[in-house]
């Protein structure tokens, strides 16, 4: 049943790579540095008339100075105690892979550079900050995404040149048999359809959360007559196998890409991110030496976009050792420190903030707008709300003048605090200061009285963004839908997804998990399954989330054999499998007589790293075994020839 009809009715990566590939990822443990205050300027160290110390003040530049409160010396950042990365210039392929899918192509070389990729491109990565506001916790979100890559919520782009006929056909075909036995290869070598990289690109997004598919996809097309993979379908490919540390198979395509001369400077950043956001410094760093191999300059700014990454994924010790280590081989600039002052607010380490933003005005460079607005959220991760507001009245006073995005920082966390007064009153100061309000900021305030159940404000919200022509956005629109949902209001998330839809503003994966949950959540299985069915019509690819969901609603219902069907597909798909109760999942078949069905998805759980629900599911086929034995020694599958899919 469509939703859209239920609405109507309501060798050497070298020898050091392949040996880290192997080896258990490296967990960074960052120590929090205590209660020191910052105010985001220069720190010095005051002594009172009889040579005491009684604290420490910061120096705006060009303006007065602040009381700094409790600052304590810390110790510099720990070194680490490996030895330096020697990377060969080779890299070969992986010797094997255990999912035969991703063996690597062999296909006709290419020399072409692909134009929509130029070897080098501009990293703006300080164009609108690094001061995120879609922390794990926030409801409201910054446009400011990562700015040497995408975002999640960006991987679906807008005005395709593909027609989404022939999309959603070749899509249908993958889907269907891709985990059965029948050749799906050989099924698309007979569709009439033309092979183009607008094409593979959409397919590809379409599986972005399912490698396996993706992956096999890639490898048939790369085999097709007058068809070659360009930059753009490689990096796309590489982005989907790093998401899932899928680093060898990575790796390898990236050896492939230099043969055909097809290797771009997104390439190398891919990398840096997949390595960054499994914590593997040494990995990341190795991709240095892969970059001279080929060619290609190690500039400040290709070093501020991984350290950039690894700050990003709150490892920003390892992102200062690696600066320091890296600091006679290049000149740092802003951007360097602004990302380095970022990382160390991530992980709450004012401390090293301080001294990075000292280190940054003793090289003779002025904090700008990003980086004020990067402490000033670092100040408030911390908890140092009256330091964040001191540093905000001496930007007013002073300079940078705040922006819309420093006071969308302050306005947020008073919404997390639930201060709505002080949320529009600084709201309203913006505006009389001149600057614009965007969605972002509004989303921050409908979240904020959403929250407190204040209804009217959202709808006046809602409305004043109408007059002043700033239109929700998609996180607007999903901070709505959450908030109807956590309130148990599916019906009212489903008339705002329609708006959102009308509004010709793509739903995303996020967006359709939502409401699923909250059918689900209100026991109505038919509009949760409607949902599900309506994410796949729009060729938006359930992700690990969704089939979790999902599974977990059809065993709400009893639907056990439909859940075992999907939990299989999902885990044929490449993806982890779920936590479930596995328990009640493996009495629930245990009760039909199906111990052989168990033991095959124990197999699965197994190969797919679950081990305990494996072992788990594994039980209860034994114990189900012996007692359909004993009662049918001739029929030990107690009768049933099928796998019950359905009730």
């Amino acid at each position: 049943m469509s939703l859209s009809l239920t609405l109507r009715r309501a060798s050497n990566f070298s020898a050091f790579l392949r040996s880290q590939l192997k080896s258990p990822g490296y967990t960074a443990r960052i120590s929090n540095a205590g209660s020191s205050a910052i105010h985001g300027c220069r720190i010095r160290r005051s002594l009172g008339r009889e040579g005491r110390s009684f604290g420490r003040q910061m120096r705006v530049p060009r303006c007065s100075s602040l009381p700094l409160s409790r600052m304590f010396d810390s110790h510099p950042p720990g070194c680490f105690n490996s030895s330096h990365c020697q990377i060969p210039s080779v890299l070969p392929h992986a010797s094997s892979f255990s999912v035969p899918q991703e063996s690597m192509l062999i296909v006709p070389k290419s020399r072409t550079i692909n134009s929509r990729n130029p070897p080098f491109p501009n990293f703006d990565l300080l164009a609108r900050g690094f001061c995120h506001l879609n922390n794990e916790d926030s409801d409201c979100y910054s446009d400011s995404e990562i700015e040497c890559g995408k975002s999640e919520d960006d991987d679906r782009e807008c005005g395709s040149r593909v027609d989404s006929t022939e999309v959603d056909r070749v899509c249908k075909v993958i889907d269907e048999l891709f985990a059965l036995d029948r050749n799906m290869e050989a099924v698309l070598d007979e569709s009439s359809f033309k092979l183009s990289h607008d094409l593979v690109l959409e397919v590809l997004g379409r599986f972005k959360q399912a490698r396996k598919p993706a992956f096999r996809f890639f490898c048939w097309a790369a085999q097709k007559p007058g068809f070659a993979h360009d930059s753009t379908t490689y990096n796309v490919m590489m982005t989907i196998l790093g998401k899932t540390k899928q680093f060898e198979t990575m790796v390898s395509l990236l050896e492939e890409m230099a043969e055909k001369e097809l290797l771009t400077m997104e390439t190398f950043t891919i990398c840096f991110k997949a390595f960054a956001a499994a914590k593997e410094r040494k990995k990341a760093v190795g991709i240095f030496e892969l970059m001279k191999k080929y060619k290609y300059k190690v500039g400040v700014e290709t070093i501020n976009c991984l350290l950039d990454s690894l700050g990003r994924e709150k490892l920003g010790k390892e992102a200062q050792t690696l600066f320091e280590k890296l600091r006679g081989r290049f000149t740092p600039n802003l951007k360097t420190y602004t990302v380095l002052l970022n990382g160390w607010c991530r992980v709450r380490n004012l401390m090293e903030a301080g001294k990075i933003w000292n280190l940054m005005i003793d090289e003779g460079f002025k904090p700008d707008i990003v980086a004020h607005n990067t402490m000033l959220e670092g100040l408030l991760r911390c908890k140092k709300r009256s330091d964040a507001i001191k540093l905000f009245e001496v930007m007013k006073a002073k300079g940078p003048s705040p922006d819309v995005k420093s006071y969308t920082i302050l306005i947020r966390d008073f919404c997390k605090q639930a201060k709505m007064k002080e949320a529009i009153e600084y709201f309203d100061e913006m505006q009389g200061a001149g600057c614009r309000a965007d969605a972002g900021i509004y989303t921050c305030l409908i979240t904020g009285f959403g929250n407190q159940k204040r209804m009217d404000m959202v709808y006046g919200l809602l409305k004043e963004m109408k007059t002043n022509s700033c239109p929700p956005d998609g996180k607007s629109y999903n901070a709505l839908i959450k908030l109807m949902t956590s309130r148990r209001m599916p019906d009212d998330a489903v008339r705002i997804y329609k708006k959102m839809v009308e509004s010709s503003i793509e739903p995303t994966i996020h967006t359709y998990n939502m409401m699923m949950k909250s059918y689900f959540q209100t026991r109505n299985y038919e509009m949760g399954a409607a949902i599900w069915e309506e994410m796949k019509q729009k060729g938006c690819c359930p992700d690990d989330n969704s089939y979790t969901v999902f599974i977990g609603g059809l065993i709400s219902q009893g639907r056990c054999g439909e859940a075992g069907k999907y939990l299989e597909e999902m885990i044929e798909k490449g993806m982890k499998a779920p936590q479930l109760d596995y328990n009640k999942f493996a009495a629930d078949f245990s009760r039909v007589g199906r111990p052989d069905i168990l033991e095959e998805l124990a197999q699965k759980m197994k190969f797919s790293g679950k081990f305990e629900a494996s072992n788990v599911i594994a039980r209860w086929a034994e114990m189900m075994r012996k007692r359909v034995k004993r009662r049918n020694p001739t029929n030990i599958n107690g009768g049933h020839d099928h796998w019950p899919y359905s009730t």
